[in-house]
């Protein structure tokens, strides 16, 4: 029985995951800042757990006896700067202590090369509003890249945009960067959810689109 943590579960990238292990039958720790918000998460192979993904402790702590994890978490109240590679950090030094050896994050589209090799927030015309949480998601990546922590990482990223009035399509391409490029929440977690059943990916940043 695959055994998996999932922190920042009570967002929408986190809920599609644990709705993606739910049909796989895998037990799930989904970690929340503040469990008595996500009482609807309860239930099934759901165990739910405070924790806060920046602490390596509790990362350790919450991860012990998990076969891989999974990094959906984010916040508006810390920097992005800062919030995302002190996770980045904790995570590589908790699931190294408690042996857990397979993390998938998921990541954002504006680290990803596009086909010319240019990461898509670099290239013209591409969306600034955002701009600091996108340079924080890309600090993250930088601490994982450097990470000399045996810690079997990936980071899966929508290739263009979620989709999020579209149906899901079951499935997913693996592609470079593109602003047209789109997935729905559910796809993307059977692509995560593929990558720790079946690794194939290791210590990447990977664009996926609809199938």
């Amino acid at each position: 029985m695959t055994r998996i943590v999932v922190f920042g579960a009570g967002g929408r990238a986190g809920r599609a995951v644990l709705a993606e292990a739910a049909a796989r039958d895998w037990d799930v720790t989904a970690v929340v800042r503040d469990p008595t918000r996500y009482a609807d998460l309860r239930g099934g192979r759901v165990t739910l757990a405070a924790g806060d993904v920046t602490d390596a402790d509790a990362v350790a702590s919450l991860s012990a006896g998990h076969d891989a994890a999974v990094h959906a978490a984010a916040t508006l109240t810390v920097p992005a700067g800062e919030f995302f590679p002190a996770a980045a950090s904790a995570l590589l030094t908790g699931l190294a202590t408690a042996r857990v050896p397979r993390l998938v994050a998921v990541g954002l589209a504006s680290q990803l090369p596009d086909v010319t090799g240019t990461p898509l927030i670099d290239t013209p015309g591409y969306p600034s509003e955002h701009r600091d949480f996108m340079l924080g998601h890309g600090a993250g990546l930088s601490v994982f890249r450097r990470a000399t922590a045996e810690v079997d990482w990936l980071v899966v990223a929508p290739a263009g945009d979620f989709d999020h009035g579209g149906a899901p399509s079951g499935g997913y391409r693996f592609v470079p960067g593109s602003t047209s490029a789109l997935i729905t929440y559910a796809d993307l977690a059977v692509a995560v959810a593929d990558e720790i059943a079946r690794p194939r990916h290791h210590r990447l940043l990977l664009g996926v689109a609809a199938g």
